[in-house]
């Protein structure tokens, strides 16, 4: 599969250590030339969901890619107007560099719902692949991992400890941009 390039898209509110093992070992797994971490200025799925502004989310991820050549920060859903449906974003790679092998990194959770997601056949026609990121020997608690996400923002909201949760560059930006110190917590 050598020459594919990997798209792993989300929120990202914040990055975390699970992000990063996920594009790890979807990279090494799958030989992925790259992996693009493309964050989802407006997603579709979480209509009226307060989100962290996109500037300090993709400060966040750069900080968690650092200088990683197996990753890229994609601008795909951020340079275009939204909603940001997976369909379109893979539309808009594909015309960028037509020449370029997509394959699409998602959860357990996304391949669950993709048929509810918008135009779902046709999303998979523009894939070269799909990228299950799934260990067989661990058994994924999805619903942990999203307590997880609200977790780290609760520990921040009340002052608890939270920096060996997420990457250091991370908890940085979190601490001087003063990111969830506010009362609500939004879902993951």
């Amino acid at each position: 599969m050598a020459g594919l390039i990997g798209v792993f898209g989300g929120t990202f509110d914040p990055p975390h250590y699970g992000h990063l093992n996920l594009a790890t070992s979807a990279s090494i797994a799958l030989g992925l030339e790259k992996v693009l971490w493309v964050v989802t200025a407006l997603p579709p799925h979480k209509p009226g969901v307060p989100i962290t502004p996109l500037a300090a989310r993709v400060a966040m991820v750069e900080a968690t890619i650092g200088e990683d050549p197996r990753f890229e920060l994609s601008k795909a859903d951020i340079d275009r107007p939204g909603p940001h449906f997976a369909l379109d974003t893979m539309r808009w790679l594909k015309e960028r560099d037509p020449g370029g092998d997509f394959l699409y990194l998602m959860g357990e959770d996304s391949l669950r719902d993709l048929p509810t997601w918008h135009e779902p056949q046709r999303f998979l026609e523009v894939c070269e692949a799909l990228g299950v990121m799934r260990r067989p020997e661990v058994e994924v608690d999805l619903d942990a991992l999203e307590r997880i996400l609200r977790e780290i923002r609760r520990r921040v909201r009340d002052g608890e400890a939270f920096r060996h949760l997420v990457p250091r560059a991370v908890a940085d930006i979190i601490d001087q941009s003063r990111l969830y110190r506010h009362a609500a917590i939004p879902s993951a």
